[in-house]
């Protein structure tokens, strides 16, 4: 799970340092696998304005520039890039510096005889893709003399951290953020998304004919203009490995990293029979987004029209109903998936997606229709139009998940007597909300973004009650002890444990000895 500084702070209120909220993420078991700080590689690159480009008089595919880099200096810069001209605007490398494109460091000399002080610099050359056609072309308005990486918003860490199969809520920066705020590193800010009014009666309703798909909402939308995404948002999918492709797909994609909800939007007009149905395939093959042929037995759930399967549900959508610039209207898909008919679809077919990676670990089903009115509220934002009425099929299932925690156990079992009241505060911002206490324990309600602590029976509910706060606390705090010492039938001290063997076992090494 990778996600910038700039995104988590949309969800959390803090002023801690990179370092300090990377370390805390360890510690709350959120374990940090790198940090990925372009500014450091960058810092050294200014915006410059080629003053004058001119031909070179001894190489027909070199230019020789004038280049103002802001300090009042104007440098003599030997450029092969095609694109290099008079009034410009690019990124300018000075003598020292380290251009990570090419592992080399820049120093000043003569190239065909002409001095070249500096380097104006490609994409590749930065390290940002594998354009290497000309130099970075930027907007007029672009500051001279200012820092590249502030100014293309690059200054902005990437934290890729590592999560374990229980933790699907740690699969969205707004689950990463409760838990740093649980951890004392700031405030969770308040999210919830108001609800647009319809405009009029969905074309499109909902059906489901399969309990691997117990709920589904969608969504109308018409008049709709499909095209590139702001730059905001382009920069945020970036910054995590994601390609932006349309502001229909890029917005789907946002949300699956944001609040770890995936969507999944059609192309409407490309829908046949005015109703979408969740079943069981039926042998049928269609080809899928990620580019190759899915071919949908009965044990995988598929999303199909009149005129059969359309994608693979949870897991992949199909090529025929993608939205394209000339989209104008589209259905949303909200869907809950059972997760193990996820999993298992997704390892016969050996096809990952990050749908399929969250709805496998189990999403939160409370979140359905606030996160339906948040991706309308954002592509009417974006595209424009106007939205239907919201449909839906199945029903939500019902959560009413309680646990109970005692006090004592918390030293005698976790090994840490941590106060009754901090215990409750910790629970509390998590999202535990206490429904019961007393002097000796108390009741929580579990929210319905930590499945992975529901529906066990007791004690294992207060197991993950007692791993939730002392995680918090840190694990690292519990002050080591010694294994008690191990004696054998006559009180004599061992220094390795008996072997464990059951009954069974045993019967079956006298029978191997005997034959």
């Amino acid at each position: 799970m990778k996600f910038s500084l700039s995104w988590l702070k949309t969800h959390l209120e803090t002023t801690a340092p990179v370092e300090e909220i990377t370390t805390a993420l360890s510690q709350i078991g959120l374990e940090v696998e790198g940090v990925e700080d372009r500014a450091a590689a960058l810092g050294a690159f200014r915006i410059a304005h080629v003053v004058e480009a001119k031909q070179h008089p001894n190489a027909d595919r070199l230019r020789v520039c004038r280049v103002d880099g802001g300090d009042g200096r104007i440098l003599n810069v030997v450029c092969g890039a095609p694109n290099a001209r008079s009034g410009m605007k690019g990124v300018l490398a000075l003598p020292g510096a380290f251009i990570p494109g090419t592992g080399i460091t820049l120093k000043a000399g003569q190239i065909r005889g002409e001095a070249s002080e500096a380097m104006l610099l490609s994409a590749r050359e930065m390290g940002l893709g594998e354009d290497h056609d000309g130099i970075v072309d930027l907007p007029e308005d672009a500051p001279l003399g200012a820092l590249y990486v502030a100014w293309a918003g690059l200054d902005d860490p990437v934290i890729e951290i590592a999560v374990t199969p229980n933790r699907g809520d740690a699969l969205s920066v707004r689950g990463i953020a409760r838990d740093l705020a649980a951890a004392g590193l700031g405030t969770l800010k308040p999210w919830s998304a108001a609800a647009v009014a319809a405009s009029y009666a969905s074309p499109v309703r909902w059906a489901t004919e399969t309990e691997a798909c117990p709920y589904v909402l969608g969504r109308h939308f018409r008049g709709v203009k499909n095209g590139p995404s702001p730059e905001w948002l382009r920069r945020r999918l970036e910054s995590i490995g994601l390609r932006p492709i349309s502001a229909l797909v890029d917005i789907t994609n946002l949300f699956t990293f944001d609040l770890g909800r995936p969507l999944h939007v059609f192309d409407a007009a490309k829908l046949q029979g005015g109703a979408l149905t969740m079943r069981q395939g039926r042998g049928e093959s269609f080809a899928g987004l990620h580019g190759k042929e899915v071919t949908a037995t009965e044990a995988d759930t598929v999303i199909a029209d009149a005129s059969g399967a359309l994608a693979l549900a949870g897991i992949v959508g199909g090529e025929s109903t993608g939205c394209s610039e000339a989209t104008t209207e589209v259905f949303l898909e909200v869907a809950l998936f059972d997760p193990v008919a996820i999993a298992n679809t997704g390892r016969r077919l050996g096809i990952q997606t990050d749908a399929r990676y969250r709805f496998e670990r189990g999403i939160d089903a409370g979140l359905m229709e606030e996160a339906t009115e948040a991706a309308t509220r954002m592509i009417l934002d974006l595209c424009g139009g106007e939205a239907s009425e919201v449909v839906s099929a199945g029903a939500r299932p019902e959560w009413n998940r309680s646990a109970t925690l005692r006090f004592s156990r918390l030293a005698s079992f976790g090994g840490h007597d941590v106060p009754a009241d901090e215990a409750v505060a910790i629970l509390d911002r998590l999202g535990f909300a206490a429904t019961a206490r007393d002097a000796a324990g108390l009741t929580v309600a579990i929210p319905t973004w930590r499945n992975d602590c529901a529906g066990v029976p007791d004690p294992q509910a207060e197991y993950d009650l007692l791993e939730e706060v002392l995680r918090i606390i840190g694990l690292d705090t519990i002050a080591p002890a010694p294994m008690p010492p191990l004696t054998d039938a006559e009180g004599r001290a061992r220094a390795v444990p008996p072997v464990a063997v059951t009954p069974a076992m045993g019967r079956a090494i006298a029978a191997r000895r005997v034959l």
